[in-house]
């Protein structure tokens, strides 16, 4: 079945990018590596890189476990109801989320993934309400019961977390809902039938219209 498929295809996606998060953290424990330095620091020259290595760098196992189930469900939701949307807000949400982290935050490195997943809590969340689609209400929905508590963590009340890295990424997340409300609507992957059009009759095929 092809919605299956494709929702394989995006946990698939979803799982190599996690995986590949803890062969990083994997190799680093075993090299004795500290990549600590190539996090993000704020408004300095060097720390302009860690807009793009930030995300693959953790503080520990604890830490990446934290953000690997997120990025796993939100990731695959994400690139499989949204399709198009994806190949641009993944993207924006990646660079303009540490971009945001690099003009404003704390003079610290600031490093991890949560960035991404609250970006993308950000643009699943809004998208559920702003696109008449009932499956991101759905997804909205199971965002805000698994990761409601999350909303917390915008807010600087708990020391040694980026809650710049969390709020930034969520702000671009909810601009590309906005932004992108139009792109993925009412779509159902390609193969899917809800109805055979050869059976409808001529009310039936007046009332679609």
């Amino acid at each position: 079945m092809q919605t299956m498929h494709e929702l394989k295809k995006a946990f698939r996606i979803s799982f190599i990018f996690v995986f590949f998060l803890w062969m990083i953290k994997t190799f680093e424990v075993i090299l004795d590596f500290n990549l600590l330095e190539y996090g993000i620091l704020p408004r300095n020259i060097f720390g302009l890189p860690g807009i793009l290595f930030s995300p693959f760098i953790h503080g520990g196992f604890v830490h990446l476990f934290s953000n690997s189930i997120p990025l796993l469900v939100l990731g695959t939701g994400m690139i499989y109801l949204y399709p198009k949307s994806s190949i641009y807000v993944l993207p924006i949400v990646y660079i303009l989320g540490g971009l945001g982290v690099w003009l404003f935050a704390r003079q610290s490195s600031h490093i991890g993934a949560s960035g991404l997943v609250y970006g993308l809590a950000g643009f699943i969340f809004t998208s559920g309400l702003v696109r008449r689609d009932a499956r991101a209400m759905a997804l909205s929905l199971i965002v805000v019961f698994l990761y409601g508590g999350m909303v917390w963590g915008i807010m600087p009340l708990e020391e040694g977390i980026s809650f710049e890295s969390h709020l930034s990424s969520a702000v671009v997340g909810i601009v590309c809902a906005l932004l992108f409300r139009k792109k993925d609507l009412s779509e159902l992957p390609a193969s899917v039938d809800i109805f055979d059009e050869d059976e409808l009759t001529d009310d039936d095929d007046e009332y679609w219209k």
